[in-house]
């Protein structure tokens, strides 16, 4: 499997961006079977770059998800990342967590804060990190690997000194060793372009910047999405879901063609990379792309 800073090297090159997914560990056999054997064939005809598999509150899924990323890699030859996050690890747990990534042939990780389990307060694990890019300097340690971190365009949620201190703290993370940037989610293409510009322009942060696109499947859980991570829906995309209300194929309609739009200012404007929040479906990915003239 390569480095994703490599495949993003290389797609630049080509004169395109890269094109990736997300996918979470299913909870049962079934939806792993959806996963595996519907959903990710369905989308590889895009001819994506890379996907990524997340790791759940607190870590819960840390098995799972190395069984996932192995196992895409494995069976249909995708480069994979794993999602690993601070919350209640201790450096040797990480540490092992890393050494079986290896043996698995995962050679790719989003360094992540991460939440906790049940929503609450952060609080470091003693032995543990408190800030990501504390866990971006121990995998830039750890040698051998290509490692990844978030971005918030809006600014974190958590930060209350302002969007601009927090992105101050993501140019923190990129110095001491991310070598790309995903995203959250986000509806307003002003914010991205914003937060593009300051950090290539007045923090000189010169590592891909991949735009995070989830295409909207219903209203309410939307938002519950903006609720938890603090993105912003502008009014004309509330007042539409909201007119929208219970008719879910509808609110997916509409989804598809808002990130349609989404995705096609932000290729007009050079984007690095568009990774899609897949929520695990393929048609409205599936479906975006093919608008793109992707599939």
């Amino acid at each position: 499997m390569k480095f994703i800073r490599d495949l993003h090297t290389e797609a630049a090159r080509e004169g395109r961006p890269a094109v990736s997914f997300e996918f979470f560990p299913p909870k049962t056999v079934e939806g792993e079977g959806n996963l595996l054997g519907k959903t990710l064939p369905a989308l590889l005809a895009a001819r994506p770059d890379y996907c990524s598999v997340t790791y759940g509150a607190g870590g819960g899924t840390r098995e799972k998800t190395l069984e996932i990323v192995e196992r895409i890699q494995r069976e249909h030859g995708l480069t994979t990342m794993m999602h690993l996050t601070c919350v209640g690890s201790t450096r040797a747990d990480l540490e092992r967590v890393v050494a079986e990534a290896r043996e698995r042939g995962v050679l790719n990780v989003l360094a992540l804060r991460g939440d906790p389990p049940g929503g609450g307060a952060f609080v470091a694990q003693p032995g543990g990190f408190e800030f990501s890019r504390e866990l971006v300097g121990f995998l830039r340690d750890a040698g051998g690997l290509c490692v990844g971190t978030a971005g918030f365009p809006e600014g974190h949620i958590a930060c209350k000194a302002g969007r601009e201190v927090d992105w101050g703290y993501l140019r923190d993370k990129v110095q001491a060793g991310a070598d790309f940037i995903i995203t959250q989610l986000f509806f307003d293409n002003r914010d991205f372009l914003e937060f593009r510009e300051h950090l290539r322009g007045r923090l000189g942060v010169d590592v891909p910047i991949i735009a995070g696109i989830l295409p909207v499947l219903s209203r309410n859980q939307t938002k519950r999405f903006v609720e938890l991570c603090g993105a912003r829906m502008p009014a004309e995309f509330l007042g539409r879901i909201d007119a929208l209300g219970e008719d879910e194929a509808a609110v997916t309609a509409y989804g598809i063609e808002y990130a349609t739009r989404q995705c096609e200012e932000l290729l007009a404007a050079g984007v690095d990379g568009l990774h899609f929040y897949t929520l695990n479906k393929a048609h409205s990915t599936a479906s975006i792309l093919r608008n793109l003239g992707r599939l």
